[in-house]
């Protein structure tokens, strides 16, 4: 389904310009530290930022610089609860080229943006390459099956949705197919690839092909190549 490979490329994308992101802000906050000097400041005012479902709260900070001259600067990043009270003392790095950037001196303020970033650039992308590396593998797998594995009459059951995959709120539809094992009498319960059609219609015969690897049918693949291609 093009939705499928739209989300795989998509989230891998995004993943990695996160993760090019959090290096970015990591080297400029390490440029920052190596030049930084330091100030007490003062907590003046909670400033309030409000969503229609979330509030937060911003210290407003108030330092004096090198050079006499009275700084304001809050930081871009509020939290709930609080972090800091007004009235509450911190400790300020500034640069003296520019001092209206300063930053407070703890640990989320210099490195909470890095983190956030790194933390859901990986999320994405993982999510994203580990779609790709299964699909790879998967079909590598069927290809090897098809070529080096046993081929086997089945007997065709039915077509089921796969409920635990959606994609858009659709599921995507799932061949069955039976093979009673004659060395062994045991009797196997096959099942397609996901297809992204319902392919009742268009199946005629009583059985299916599917290759097995050579003694462990629990590796297969059903052979679906009479069906015809969604487009």
């Amino acid at each position: 389904m093009k939705a499928i490979a739209i989300v795989k490329y998509l989230f891998t994308l995004v993943g990695v310009a996160m993760l090019a992101g959090a290096f970015f802000v990591y080297n400029s906050t390490s440029a920052f530290l190596k030049e930084a000097a330091t100030a007490e400041g003062l907590v003046v005012e909670l400033l309030v930022s409000r969503t229609s479902d979330s509030i937060s709260y911003r210290p407003l900070v108030e330092f004096t610089a090198q050079n006499g001259q009275l700084i304001e600067f809050a930081p871009t990043a509020g939290s709930n609860p609080a972090r800091y009270a007004q009235g509450e003392q911190v400790e300020v790095l500034y640069q003296a080229a520019r001092p209206s950037d300063a930053k407070i001196n703890d640990f989320f303020s210099l490195w909470g943006v890095a983190l956030i970033l790194a933390g859901m650039g990986a999320v994405f992308f993982l999510v994203g390459a580990g779609i790709i590396v299964f699909i790879a593998l998967k079909g590598r797998q069927d290809e090897m099956l098809k070529t080096s594995g046993v081929a086997i009459e089945t007997r065709y059951q039915s077509v089921e949705q796969n409920t635990a995959l959606s994609v858009n709120g659709k599921h995507p539809f799932r061949v069955l197919t039976q093979w009673q094992n004659p060395a062994t009498s045991d009797i196997h319960i096959f099942k397609s690839n996901n297809l992204w059609f319902d392919p009742s219609a268009y199946i005629k015969q009583d059985t299916i092909r599917v290759f097995i690897a050579q003694g462990n049918p629990a590796k297969y693949y059903v052979d679906l190549s009479f069906l015809p291609k969604l487009k």
